[in-house]
């Protein structure tokens, strides 16, 4: 976690996604990676012990229901604009995280489908700080 973070539209400075930026082509619909706070702690009920970042996501949202993103939602952020593009899906990347290694990736990316997070691209530049209220933009 960051005190602040700052988003341009190629996404966040100082984040270097390997498979956006090579085999994605730099895609701009996939700058922004999301997951909300309903995910976390749903998994961290289900026996896993991920914390917001675990899951290589720029940005954790609270207080918005996972139910209410979908591809064309628009949030905000002070001055940063996102809209949802696409989910997520879930890869072997995660068996990287020292409790999850090679022996409980391949359940764990099961238990990832549908809930990896989402992508978004920038609408709108700008700097989210910890803390910062993030609103549904219709």
């Amino acid at each position: 976690a960051v005190p602040e973070l700052r988003v341009t539209t190629s996404g966040a400075e100082g984040d270097y996604n390997r498979w956006r930026t090579e085999k994605g082509k730099g895609d701009p619909d996939q700058a922004i990676l999301l997951i909300t706070r309903e995910v976390l702690d749903g998994l961290v009920r289900e026996g896993w012990p991920v914390k917001p970042g675990d899951l290589g996501e720029n940005l954790t949202v609270d207080g918005i229901a996972e139910a209410a993103l979908k591809p064309g939602v628009c949030l905000r952020a002070g001055e940063l604009l996102l809209e949802i593009t696409k989910a997520c899906d879930p890869c072997d990347r995660v068996y990287s995280l020292t409790y999850i290694g090679k022996a409980r990736g391949p359940e764990f990316v099961r238990t990832l489908v549908g809930r990896r997070g989402w992508y978004a691209k920038v609408l709108q530049g700008g700097v989210v700080t910890t803390g910062a209220a993030i609103t549904l933009e219709r």
